[in-house]
């Protein structure tokens, strides 16, 4: 089993930059993809990037390709997300979420963390 915890949230300007963190407890850390999700008020939850269990391939959408960079330390057991040239449609909670394959749809993410705000103001 794998528990997540997210961090690294909060109140940034339009054009800024947050750092997400994703801590994971548990020595099958590495055995998993990891994902970062967001989900809106009022709208479903949505992939945002995604890592395989080496890190050595990662996966972006539109639009977080160039923006985003999502990164992991299986030694730390950690899983980062570094989020660039933020703007208010980017505003959301952000949740990281570990699965045994990678590119997988939302609902094969077996582990969730319970989420961390992102507030980008114009």
């Amino acid at each position: 089993q794998v528990q997540l915890v997210e961090s690294g949230g909060g109140l940034v300007q339009a054009g800024g930059s947050l750092r997400l963190s994703c801590a994971a407890s548990g020595h099958t850390f590495s055995n998993y993809a990891i994902g970062w999700f967001r989900q809106a008020p009022g709208k479903e939850r949505k992939f945002v990037a995604g890592i395989n269990w080496s890190g050595e391939r990662t996966f972006y959408t539109d639009h977080t390709k160039g923006r985003f960079t999502i990164s992991r330390d299986n030694a730390k057991l950690t899983a980062d997300l570094q989020m660039n040239s933020l703007n208010n449609e980017d505003t959301a909670v952000y949740y990281c979420a570990a699965a045994k394959e990678a590119w997988v749809s939302l609902s094969e993410y077996e582990y969730w963390g319970q989420g961390t705000q992102v507030t980008v103001s114009s």
